[in-house]
């Protein structure tokens, strides 16, 4: 996928005759995608789980009217409404994971109903109407950008600053991780690969931070979404529970006989998967300046392709935060390309679809293979 996503990423950027990869449309790609990618990070781990939540588009929107009425409506501070969204999210997570974990209702049927309760308690929150403008503190959190403070001018500065220290970081838990493994006897690569990986990723980085800094810097959603992405790929690499859902999603039975405590972990993965879904609520709704009955339709699709296509198994117990990333990033470059060349959206649904039924193919060929 990550050779995918550079071929297709070249493609479009001939084809548009270099539109794609210009700063103000990089940007935008990140804000049009960045609540697909947020939901993409919880909807891979109930993959993993073997489990699959199809309420996370009406749960964005229920969040996304619920900040509305907080924000607007009743005029409470940015950091309360966000802070109640996200309990009121966690809150709908632990509802489903109830149905889910302790009822034993298959996930498929519980989502369900959690989509048609929560698109219709929209509607009953917000009336059937729209709810708008949100105050500029709120549309910051998806509209603002990190602030230049060492004051390049025509340059922002500080987005190379940030970047550096990233590549330094990177490169030293790189050098960090291949000490361990080769401490333990496990097998890593030449010095001459790792040392050309590491080129090529300081090269991608410093490409990405210069392109973002001729225009206004790095996006403030990014910035959230980048903590997500290290925050979620270390609890799922390196912690306990991480190994606990890869081992429930690869064999839930052997998981129980090991001591896991199974029902448990899909608990708290449907609470992070509320939890994530009022994050893009919030997020989609600051950038869009109004809350509406309609938001979020179809984003539930968008997530589970996403994961697919950067690597899931349909089956269960293989997956990764990043994977799904890369999916997200393959679906939205695929939109925003087609967009650029004026194919319709009737077209771009195809398009999509074929993509993903390519990438579970793929993925079953493999299985297939390997027995």
């Amino acid at each position: 996928m990550y050779f995918f996503l550079v071929i297709i990423m070249l493609a479009f950027q001939i084809l548009s005759n270099g539109i794609l990869l210009k700063p103000l449309n990089i940007t935008n790609i990140i804000l049009q995608n960045s609540y697909i990618l947020i939901l993409s990070i919880g909807m891979v781990i109930l993959i993993i789980l073997n489990e699959i939540d199809l309420s996370v588009g009406s749960i964005t929107a229920f969040v996304g009217a619920l900040s509305a009425i907080l924000s607007i409506k009743m005029g409470l501070p940015t950091i309360l409404s966000v802070i109640i969204c996200l309990l009121v999210g966690a809150a709908i997570g632990a509802f489903q994971g109830f149905w889910v974990s302790i009822v034993k209702v298959p996930s498929f049927i519980a989502t369900l109903a959690g989509m048609l309760i929560f698109r219709g308690l929209t509607i009953v929150v917000l009336d059937g109407k729209s709810l708008a403008p949100y105050p500029k503190s709120f549309q910051i959190i998806s509209s603002g950008f990190i602030p230049d403070l060492l004051k390049g001018g025509g340059l922002h500065l500080f987005t190379l600053l940030i970047a550096a220290v990233i590549a330094v970081l990177y490169v030293l838990s790189a050098i960090n991780s291949r000490k361990k493994k080769i401490s333990f006897g496990s097998p890593v690569e030449s010095n001459v690969m790792f040392l050309v990986k590491n080129i090529l990723v300081i090269i991608i980085l410093g490409w990405f931070a210069y392109v973002m800094a001729q225009y206004e810097g790095f996006p403030n959603v990014l910035i959230i979404l980048a903590i997500l992405i290290l925050v979620y790929r270390f609890i799922t690499n390196q912690t306990t529970i991480g190994r606990h859902v890869y081992a429930t999603g690869g064999n839930e039975k052997a998981a129980e006989l090991s001591g896991i405590n199974t029902k448990k972990i899909k608990f708290l993965m449907f609470v992070n998967m509320g939890l994530l879904s009022a994050v893009a609520g919030i997020i989609f709704s600051a950038r869009l300046n109004a809350a509406t009955a309609t938001a979020g339709n179809g984003f539930e699709l968008d997530a589970i392709a996403a994961c697919y296509i950067g690597g899931a198994s349909a089956s269960g117990g293989v997956g990764t935060v990043l994977g799904a990333i890369i999916g997200g990033l393959v679906m939205g470059v695929l939109n925003n390309g087609m967009s650029l060349l004026g194919i319709g959206v009737d077209w771009q649904q195809a398009i999509k679809g074929f993509v993903l039924l390519l990438a579970v193919a793929f993925d079953i060929y493999n299985k297939n293979k390997s027995k």
